[in-house]
């Protein structure tokens, strides 16, 4: 028997056969092409291009209208990619301009767009290197084979059995989940990947960066997956697999349970109201929040109306997205984040042409400072968004505030923004409130400076635990130290949420650590009243919200932020998951 560890991404224990996917990166032959070749070379490039998009056309056709909506739009991000003039243009100019074959001409585009996006100073933005990765792939196999299916291995039956590859893409998830596989692992990938995305939003229990999974494993091997913890479990012991078998068995009730408490009030037993809301980003992600009963929708990334483009979204296309979410959200909360982007986003929209470098873009031009910077990119979005408060309940949540310069300018646009929409007889809301984003520590440390001046903070926990322990979670070198029970990130939780509470306002958080059930009654007991997470996740925290006691919590979370070992701090949580 031997365990593999790596990351969980959905949920859900499988039992099954391995199905190793042997699929590698093709290797990119490159050669000198005569000049009168140049043309012919050119339109090969074009019929792989097309070709691609003809694939994924077909696969998103195919996809059941009960699917959930990201399966959609995550195929649709990747044809918007192959209509990016930087994927399907620029590599003919190579082309031309170096007489090279085709292939080449596409890898040297693809590693200059890779080298962008792994400056990116976001974890979520940059994992999206992956996605263009994947669509450069299908070009790549379509130029070096003869027929548009030849690279779609992974369509014969699969019933039940568990896959394993080096990486999958979102296209190779829609095929495998019609086989109803199991389960996947993978040796690539994170959690914030669209792969993950869309593994949690079809219940497919997976585990990504297993290393050398497809080496160690062979086909037809029995495999335990657990998606939560992340364990792979191969050729395991017929005591081992009969309690997985039972583990199934709970997780199945505990479904049913979940279902049932859906239209429940969402209130501790002491009778304390929380509010459970969803993160999402794009329009059509409100069908996932409104199924599981969400009671608004706590962060509205708002990035993807820039990204994969050659051009900036307008006021009015940005003020149709926001529209459609504020319907289709019924009177219910809608917090739009403004534009978290940086001056290294060259690939898309966010691009403004400069040609700074920035030695360190997670301490550079981002988010709000950017925004102040070039606010000919700020106040389109202003508007749009002050326009769509006219048809419902919507909030301004400013990202990566870190000083009360920052937040007063930004108040004084939305106010000039107010005057400009006046003048022109738009209706918007004028009461529509404003908040800060609680993601630098500086903000958490001086969050009783800037609370008598917004309606509500909301804690990025994925930014304050990266910025406070100076690690990114993403480089497999240290973030073993990530931590969320960190004292210092949990008292800089704590102090935002009593600065909060003195000022009248209330705080949220919509961090990743929100969602996970492992915080729900440490941050219950710290004073947290409105979470917001993935609307997977939002059942499973409601359970534990109705199922716990605020009085009782508010003395364990003390003696946590008590502690000074970090052993007995780690302990101590648990003790209080066990009540």
């Amino acid at each position: 028997m031997l365990v593999l560890h790596g990351t969980g991404v959905s949920s859900g224990i499988a039992i099954g056969k391995a199905y190793v996917l042997h699929r590698e990166r093709p290797e990119v032959p490159e050669y000198a092409l005569p000049a009168n070749l140049i043309e012919e070379e050119v339109e090969r490039f074009t019929s792989a291009i097309d070709s691609a998009r003809n694939q994924l056309g077909r696969i998103r056709d195919h996809i059941p209208k009960s699917a959930p909506p990201e399966i959609s739009s995550i195929i649709d991000t990747h044809l918007l990619i192959l209509h990016d003039k930087m994927i399907c243009e620029a590599p003919a100019d190579t082309i031309r301009k170096s007489g090279c074959n085709a292939e080449w001409a596409l890898k040297i585009q693809s590693d200059e767009l890779a080298a962008v996006f792994e400056q990116m100073d976001d974890a979520y933005l940059r994992s999206k290197k992956t996605d263009v990765g994947q669509v450069v792939d299908r070009i790549l196999r379509n130029l070096l084979m003869s027929t548009d299916e030849e690279h779609e291995q992974i369509t014969d039956a699969l019933d039940g059995q568990i896959v394993v590859a080096n990486d999958l893409t979102p296209a190779d998830i829609v095929l495998l989940k019609h086989t109803r596989i199991a389960a996947f692992v993978t040796n690539l990938g994170g959690p914030i990947s669209h792969t993950a995305i869309l593994a949690r939003s079809l219940e497919i229990p997976a585990i990504v960066a297993v290393h050398n999974a497809t080496r160690g494993i062979r086909n037809g091997e029995e495999l335990i997956v657990d998606g939560k913890l992340g364990v792979l479990i191969v050729a395991p012991e017929h005591a081992i697999i009969a309690e997985y078998q039972r583990r199934q068995k709970d997780i199945i009730q505990l479904k049913r349970e979940l279902t049932a408490i859906k239209v429940s009030r969402s209130e501790t037993r002491d009778g304390h109201a929380i509010t459970l809301c969803a993160n999402i980003e794009l329009p059509d992600d409100v069908k996932a929040a409104t199924k599981v009963a969400a009671q608004g929708i706590g962060l509205y990334r708002t990035e993807f109306l820039y990204m994969n483009r050659p051009d900036l979204p307008d006021e009015e296309e940005q003020y149709r997205a926001y529209a459609k979410v504020v319907k289709a959200i019924s009177g219910k909360p809608v917090t739009i984040r403004t534009l978290d982007l940086g001056n290294d986003k060259r690939v898309d929209g966010g691009n403004r042409g400069n040609d700074m470098v920035t030695v360190n873009p997670a301490l550079g031009l981002r988010a709000v400072r950017l925004c102040l910077h070039d606010t000919s990119l700020f106040r389109p979005q202003l508007r749009a968004i002050l326009r769509a408060s006219a048809l419902g309940q919507v909030r301004i949540m400013i990202p990566m505030l870190s000083s009360l310069g920052e937040m007063f300018r930004v108040l004084d646009l939305i106010e000039e923004t107010k005057v400009e929409l006046t003048r022109q007889g738009q209706p918007f809301n004028p009461a529509l409130q404003v908040g800060g984003m609680i993601e630098v520590p500086a903000a958490a440390v001086s969050a009783d400076l800037f609370a008598p001046h917004l309606d509500f903070f909301s804690i990025g926990t994925n930014d304050l635990i990266q910025y406070t322990l100076a690690i990114d979670r993403v480089d497999e070198a240290v973030n073993y130290l990530y931590d969320p029970l960190h004292p210092s990130v949990l008292r800089l939780i704590s102090t935002t949420i009593r600065a909060g509470k003195a000022a009248g306002i209330p705080v949220a958080m919509c961090g990743e650590m929100a969602g996970d059930t492992r915080y729900t009654r440490l941050l219950l007991g710290l004073g947290l009243d409105e979470f917001s997470m993935h609307p997977s996740a939002l059942l499973e925290i409601k359970r534990i919200v109705r199922d716990s006691n605020l009085a009782e919590l508010g003395q364990f979370a003390q003696s946590v932020l008590n502690s000074r070992d970090t052993t007995e701090l780690h302990a101590l949580v648990d003790r209080m998951n066990e009540h």
